[in-house]
């Protein structure tokens, strides 16, 4: 039988965790499960919310491109559904983003390249290819987009992987299957 990671409460934290907790609260209404599961680390919490919250070149929409695109290859049940809330407060509809999971975005050709290359590189483990490379760039991605792009798909891809190992529950509506459309 596989080891059971819990999701702590405030009261299994350390006191740094439980001040984070509280901004969470207040600034999101909970605390996420995902976000509680980090708390098993000291640091590891205000460590990745750092992370995710740092200045980008990305606007909202494009991170949200890249956190559906990474979650959906890595089949993260957790952050598709967390990511499909947070895309609609960004303004993308359900089709919008069933599209965006497969990567082929037919709503927007800059969305479009960038989907297509952040499926790319991370089907090929970091390794996109000089096409995906190519059409980022010729769709108006600079090199410090570039960067940025991969810093938010590290992002996505150490949450994947803390759901994937913990398998906590999910505490966001489910995202909808993709049998709807044809991938």
């Amino acid at each position: 039988m596989a080891t059971q990671i819990n999701v702590p409460t405030k009261n299994e934290v350390s006191a740094n965790n439980q001040a984070i907790f509280d901004q969470l609260e207040k600034g999101l209404g909970f605390v996420p499960n995902l976000y509680a599961t980090y708390a098993h680390n000291d640091t590891a919490l205000a460590d990745y919310l750092a992370l995710q919250n740092r200045k980008s070149t990305l606007t909202a929409k494009e991170r949200e491109v890249i956190n559906l695109v990474v979650s959906q290859v890595n089949e993260c049940e957790y952050c598709l559904a967390a990511h499909t809330a947070i895309g609609k407060m960004n303004g993308f509809t359900d089709e919008q983003i069933l599209e965006i999971r497969i990567g082929n975005v037919s709503f927007n050709e800059k969305l479009n390249a960038l989907a297509a290359f952040v499926k790319n590189i991370t089907e090929n483990r970091s390794k996109p290819s000089s096409d995906a490379v190519d059409n980022l760039f010729n769709a108006g991605y600079t090199k410090a987009n570039l960067v940025d792009i991969i810093m938010v798909i590290g992002d996505k891809i150490i949450s994947n992987f803390i759901h994937g190992a913990t398998q906590i529950p999910v505490d966001f509506p489910a995202a909808p299957e993709l049998e709807t459309i044809n991938a």
